[in-house]
């Protein structure tokens, strides 16, 4: 057989398995439709269930034999759940904008492309908008494996109701933005958490050049626009968005630089079997608390992934700590260990169990 004929006939088994496809797809989504008219009750509303989710995509993961790597299967079945989703209802999705955010990014990357986005100014109007009912789901960074934990997020857990229903890891790969050919610019702009993570590479390449924080570096790119002599950090997906080019890729200092996403929501996740419980609490006044606090862990043999300290801002050298364990608050290991931490700590409240990032 000619090369010419060989590929004729790969090119009709694929027009064929195109045609299965949309028929699967589109029977998928009749399926997707039919679960949501039987629905009622609280759940008559949620078109988001986090922890089925994760149990399609885990079975899918283990299902899978290739040649499709693991990224490329969750990749597309995620899309794929959210244009059904989608055929139910578009859930709607706070997020810190403007366009082009690594916010936005993680908010797709967990959801799909098919929901209603609201770009917000702040992480604190990402809390607002879910807190009062005119989002669904709100997605905000909690920390940076380069620069620890987002501040705001975690003072803001502390008060709020929502409950946290989803985390997304995404890789962190900065670019340095700007107009064509502007190979002299007369100022660096970025969120000072890029300018922290790109800060070799400055140096190195524009020492002389001043820096200047933003309130975001999507905002930093819009400025741009405005001054053209000036360059930004950012995604790269934030210069197609702006009409502007990526002058340098991957100029952040460390390759490997991931942030990590919440998604917060109003209602409590369902265990997935594959879970994350995050909690904040305060030791008691006294000799050996932390150990005692933690100790439970150990007991029932659950594993801590993360434990954080932050000022309590209510006395002085007083400590909150941000802790995520394994497991789901109703599994009987993690609900016992619980129990006991609550009694022995000052201040104790569990934010959230969900499905652990893929």
């Amino acid at each position: 057989m000619t090369d010419s004929k060989a590929i004729e006939k790969l090119r009709s088994e694929i027009d064929r398995l195109d045609q299965s496809l949309l028929a699967l797809l589109n029977e998928r989504a009749r399926a997707a439709m039919e679960v949501g008219g039987t629905k009622s009750g609280r759940d008559a509303n949620v078109v988001y269930r986090p922890e089925r989710e994760a149990q399609i995509l885990q079975r899918l993961q283990r299902a899978n034999n290739g040649p499709l790597g693991p990224e490329a299967v969750e990749r597309l079945f995620r899309e794929i759940i959210s244009v059904c989703r989608a055929a139910e209802a578009k859930p709607s999705i706070a997020t810190l904008g403007p366009v082009g955010t690594y916010s936005e990014l993680a908010t797709r990357k967990q959801f799909g492309l098919e929901i209603d986005i609201k770009l917000t100014s702040s992480i604190e109007e990402v809390f607002r908008l879910v807190e009062a009912d005119h989002c669904d789901f709100g997605v905000v960074p909690v920390e940076n494996s380069a620069e620890g934990g987002i501040h705001l997020t975690l003072d803001r857990l502390l008060t709020t109701p929502l409950k946290i229903c989803g985390e997304v890891d995404l890789r962190i790969k900065h670019c340095l933005i700007g107009s064509a050919g502007n190979t002299s610019p007369s100022k660096v702009l970025a969120h000072q958490q890029a300018l922290s993570q790109c800060r070799q590479w400055l140096d190195v390449n524009l020492p002389s050049i001043e820096r200047v924080a933003c309130a975001s570096n999507s905002d930093a790119v819009r400025q741009v626009l405005e001054n053209p002599t000036c360059v930004a950090i950012a995604a790269g997906e934030a210069a197609d968005a702006f009409g502007l080019q990526i002058l340098h890729a991957d100029v952040e200092d460390q390759p490997g630089n991931t942030t990590r996403f919440l998604a917060l929501g109003r209602h409590a996740v369902q265990p997935s079997g594959r879970d994350k419980t995050s909690l904040v609490m305060s030791a008691q006044e006294r000799p050996g608390a932390l150990h005692t606090l933690l100790a439970p862990l150990s007991e029932h043999n659950i594993n801590m992934t993360r434990v954080e300290s932050r000022p309590s801002r209510t006395g002085l050298w007083e400590y909150m700590f941000f802790i995520d364990i394994e497991g789901h608050v109703q599994d009987s290991n993690v609900e016992k260990a619980l129990s006991q931490m609550k009694v022995n700590a000052a201040m104790f409240k569990v934010l959230g169990s969900y499905p652990r990032s893929i």
